[in-house]
């Protein structure tokens, strides 16, 4: 299965004004690609096509205000990209929404409105690109879900539960069209903690204003996972090195992980002093002040992810691997020499 470079591409890329959606929108931009940007606030996504159209090479951005959680909104978008670019190579689920708080303290209106965001706005825009992309020959989808479709974390239960779903459904998917033999990828990215909005977007019922856990990675981490998979197949893909050990720990010790879990993880995940931007503060169900790639608190993130680079390119990974391996057993081997 072969994809087009991302320079001939047309990216639908939901939630696309702030976080991973705009590093994403952003770097294919850069690279490129058209892209259909889709989010709920009208002014942020306007600023933000009048700042990528800049500039004798302007980039080819156009927007869709829409909620992701509307099933009439995927084919709102696929008909904008199709009067816009012609149609979708790569279509990003990456929209999403969160609470912080007990699986008590969060109502059962806002349990439904995250699934409804997280999971729905998924499965709705997943199954227009499938059909689209059937039309065409092939395309990419790429569903965000995050480390905790996983691993669960006390105090964002809800979020949990659409991420561990989204996995379920992008798994699904991709059997369903490689049975049928579809040339379409599906690809799960899984972020670890991301330095985005997210703690001030989300609705916080706990006692301290809400902070992702560390270490955090900047979008760019992300961004650059999408758009691999955008070009090239690939079943699943980590943004940040946590990820990868976070699940590991999960699998391999699920009793000392959920210890860890109940004793620090809700101190882990609250900033007292420190809440970020009021103006951003709960979007679930309606969009707050956007356009920021950054949360506001005062964290540090990493903009490198070696672990993502390795499963980008596995056999580079495991050549040098195995050369590191063969240069420690030679540098052995000459001292043991040298005792003797």
């Amino acid at each position: 299965m072969k994809h087009k470079p991302l320079r001939d591409q047309v990216l639908v890329v939901t939630g696309a004004t702030s976080g991973n959606g705009l590093a994403i929108t952003e770097e294919a931009v850069r690279r490129g690609a058209a892209v259909v940007a889709v989010a709920r606030e009208a002014g942020a996504l306007e600023r933000l096509q009048e700042r990528l159209g800049r500039g004798a090479e302007g980039g080819r951005v156009a927007i869709v205000v829409a909620d992701v959680a509307d099933e009439t909104s995927a084919e709102r978008i696929l008909a904008t990209a199709i009067d816009a670019f012609g149609g979708v190579d790569s279509w990003v689920n990456n929209a999403g929404t969160g609470t912080y708080g007990t699986l008590e303290q969060v109502p059962v209106a806002d349990h439904r409105r995250i699934f409804d965001v997280n999971y729905f706005g998924v499965l709705f825009g997943s199954l227009a690109a499938a059909r689209h992309f059937r039309t065409r020959g092939g395309g990419a989808i790429v569903n965000v879900g995050s480390m905790l479709s996983d691993r669960a974390i006390v105090q964002q239960g809800p979020y949990s539960a659409t991420k561990h779903a989204v996995q379920a459904l992008t798994d699904t998917l991709r059997m369903e069209l490689e049975r049928e033999g579809a040339n379409i990828s599906v690809t799960l990215i899984k972020p670890a903690a991301i330095d985005t909005p997210f703690p001030e977007h989300a609705r916080n019922y706990m006692d301290a204003p809400p902070r992702l856990p560390p270490p955090l990675y900047h979008p760019s981490v992300v961004a650059d996972a999408v758009l691999f998979a955008c070009e090239h197949p690939r079943r699943r893909l980590y943004a940040g090195g946590f990820g990868p050990f976070g699940s590991a720990m999960s699998l391999l010790a699920p009793r000392i992980t959920d210890r860890m879990m109940e004793l620090i993880g809700t101190r882990m995940q609250q900033k007292p002093g420190d809440p970020g931007d009021p103006a951003r503060r709960d979007n679930l169900f309606e969009p707050r002040a956007d356009g920021a790639l950054r949360g506001s608190q005062n964290v540090v993130a990493r903009r490198m992810s070696l672990a993502l680079q390795a499963q980008k390119f596995p056999g580079i990974s495991i050549g040098l691997a195995v050369l590191a391996f063969g240069t420690v057993l030679t540098q052995l081997s000459r001292r043991r020499r040298r005792w003797r």
